[in-house]
């Protein structure tokens, strides 16, 4: 089942971590070992969460890499099927009755 507009990885760090911790953007930048122009636009859904980006965050919150991206992807699936009817593709195959 698809979630209905899920959150972005990007507010879940945020909402779940940043703010509970107390954390600065360029505090939590500095942490990351990346530029705070990064986690701010990550942090406003400006940007998505790359395979090395989710190691970061895994190393530094805790968890695994594979839940940061396994949230990219649902919320990124979501804002494709938004667009669905747009794209110009042809059905290749017919299912079986």
């Amino acid at each position: 089942m698809q979630m209905y507009n899920p959150p972005h990885p990007g507010e879940t760090l945020l909402e779940l971590y940043i703010k509970p911790l107390g954390l600065t953007i360029t505090e939590t930048a500095e942490g990351l070992g990346v530029a705070r122009r990064t986690i701010s636009e990550l942090v406003n859904g400006h940007r998505s969460v790359s395979t090395e980006m989710a190691e970061r965050l895994a190393i530094a919150f805790g968890g695994e890499a594979i839940t940061w991206l396994n949230q990219q992807v649902v919320y990124d699936i979501w804002i494709h099927k938004k667009k669905q009817k747009k794209l110009r593709v042809q059905q290749l195959y017919k299912k079986a009755s």
